[in-house]
């Protein structure tokens, strides 16, 4: 496993109250991201299709944005926080990502999860089945994606999904990496080690949080080894939603927790400030947290 530290930057797609009810992203595309990804490796999209407090805010469409955002700032990779896999048909995911992979001059990660929101899937006429299911489901999607982006006319049967010589090209190159949201010990976590060349998890700041988090690594490590695969050819990835520092004192915790997890093999940060409304917290960020971690 490399020991190169990278930083995702999470932009809210949501238009809260607070933000004059204009998607958060919009914003920052203005104000905030030009001086951001001068520093950070990555930029993050929220795939869901709307609100949770307030249904009704504004809510943009992640692979959407996400193109937009490409064209925009030409340099920062590009990953969804997670992408739901049921909301699309496998093979027209694997022919959309392929295509991003194109445009974007290879920047792409797909960033995919069994889907958790019950309810967003069945108002928009989407199945929602067993957790095992969707579990399932997700490791014939990464399947497909992976005969659709090296093979010339694939053909897959599986339980769930089929797809019959289905070119598409372009093919991408590089190859795309898939980053998978799990958290789940029994199903998910082993399919992350089977198959996935990232995992991305969320930290929850409670007393026991570090033999949970340390436990469910270890899964996905020891599935990967099982699997012929080398443990450390996977990114693990951890998401922390805590605002910017306001001072070094704030700064310092930040940088307490994500040292941490750096000695428990974390690679990849992804952080979910909010709705900053300044580039100062970003560069405190940036010389306080960053640069510190990444020098030393």
């Amino acid at each position: 496993m490399t020991d190169e530290l990278t930083f995702g930057w999470v932009s809210p797609v949501i238009g809260l109250p607070d933000s004059d009810n204009e998607p958060i992203v919009m914003y920052q595309e203005r104000n905030i991201l030009p001086t951001a990804f001068q520093h950070f490796d990555c930029v993050w999209l929220a795939d869901h299709f709307y609100g949770f407090a307030n249904e009704n805010d504004p809510f943009l469409e992640s692979w959407t944005t996400m193109t937009w955002l490409a064209a925009k700032f030409p340099t920062v990779k590009l990953c969804h926080h997670v992408m739901g896999q049921g909301y699309r048909n496998p093979a027209l995911t694997a022919k959309m990502a392929a295509t991003l992979q194109t445009l974007s001059g290879g920047r792409f990660i797909l960033g995919i999860g069994a889907g958790w929101r019950g309810e967003e899937f069945e108002r928009y006429g989407y199945e929602f089945p067993s957790t095992a299911t969707r579990i399932r489901q997700l490791e014939e999607t990464i399947q497909i994606c992976r005969l659709m982006w090296t093979e010339e006319s694939p053909s897959f049967e599986g339980r769930y999904y089929t797809i019959k010589d289905a070119k598409a090209p372009p093919r991408p190159d590089p190859m795309i990496p898939i980053m998978v949201g799990a958290q789940g010990e029994q199903l998910s976590l082993p399919m992350v080690g089977r198959q996935a060349d990232g995992w991305n998890t969320f930290w929850w700041p409670t007393d026991e949080w570090e033999e949970n988090w340390t436990r469910k690594r270890d899964i996905v490590l020891k599935s990967a080894e099982e699997a012929g695969r080398d443990p450390s050819d996977i990114t693990i990835s951890v998401t922390r939603e805590v605002g910017l520092p306001n001072n070094s004192q704030e700064s310092e915790a930040w940088r307490e927790v994500l040292e941490r997890f750096r000695e428990l093999g974390v690679r990849h940060f992804t952080c979910d400030f909010g709705h900053p409304t300044s580039t100062e917290p970003v560069l405190r960020f940036v010389e306080e947290v960053m640069n510190p971690m990444k020098s030393g």
